[in-house]
């Protein structure tokens, strides 16, 4: 593997779990708004750390699966897509394919934990094997899919967009802070026109059943024939909060540790 190829994991694999652990009470909040049962009766302010150890395993490998595909894909994809948008849209598509590989089955995990459907980490890992067997595990692994590379074609080339804005401008690469400030503009922004995918998501791992919402578009038209449109929105706050902040330690992270790892290689290029 190439010396570009480790530090983009080692440096998406810091960042995911800097987030994770850090801004994990914002994503229970986030989760419990949107159970069906309602947030209170999802546990309300309590146990707001429920689920953490299901995130700690997820978040490195989903991250550094991200980070390692993403900056291949842009490294060698150029020929194919050019410099711009577009190659920026294809490689964060090709990331969060491999992400979810890893991602998929710890948030299942980690949200039926959050909202109180079950205990342990190991509790949690053998009722989903009982009910939905291995396939429980990947409950939900196509629209969260769907959710996430509408998200990061909007979030990356708008992230990249910006921090080579601000390179042309200064003259120079940007620094890891000005990359984490431009990670946090563009996470905000995508995480608010996402909410209505995330919310599919969510119901769709909370179904223990595996009966009630099937399909994005099914839940996606479930949710707004019975609940209305404002539910399409729920736990657009929390959300929006939590991937603001996330997005700047997330992306200073990555940037600052990338940095460390090739410290030949500027932030940004302009």
């Amino acid at each position: 593997m190439s010396s570009e190829f480790i530090s983009s994991l080692l440096a998406g694999a810091a960042a995911g779990v800097s987030v994770d652990v850090a801004l994990f009470p914002i994503d229970t909040l986030k989760t419990r708004s949107q159970d069906t049962r309602g947030f209170w009766k999802a546990g309300g302010f309590t146990g707001i750390y429920r689920g953490l150890s299901a995130a700690v395993i997820g978040s490195a490998p989903g991250a550094a699966l991200f980070f390692s595909v993403y900056d291949s894909a842009k490294r060698h994809g150029s020929g194919v897509f050019g410099d711009g948008a577009s190659l920026h849209m294809a490689a964060a598509a090709m990331g969060e394919s491999a992400a979810c590989l890893a991602r998929v089955p710890t948030e299942n995990v980690k949200q039926k934990m959050q909202a109180g459907l079950t205990g342990s980490l190991s509790e949690t890992v053998a009722a989903i094997r009982a009910t939905q067997g291995m396939r429980g595990f990947y409950t939900g692994y196509a629209t969260t899919l769907m959710r996430e590379i509408p998200f990061s074609f909007i979030q990356f080339p708008l992230w990249e967009a910006m921090k080579r804005a601000r390179a042309r401008q200064a003259e120079r690469p940007v620094t890891a802070i000005e990359g984490a400030v431009f990670g946090s503009i563009a996470g905000g922004f995508s995480a608010a026109v996402t909410t209505p995918l995330d919310v599919a998501k969510t119901r769709q791992m909370l179904d223990v059943e595996g009966k009630t919402y099937v399909g994005m578009v099914p839940t996606l038209r479930k949710i707004l024939a019975e609940e209305g449109a404002g539910a399409l929105f729920s736990g657009v706050t929390p959300r929006v909060t939590w991937i603001t902040i996330g997005g700047f330690v997330f992306f200073g992270a990555y940037e600052s540790v990338k940095r460390q790892l090739s410290p030949d290689a500027g932030v940004g290029a302009f």
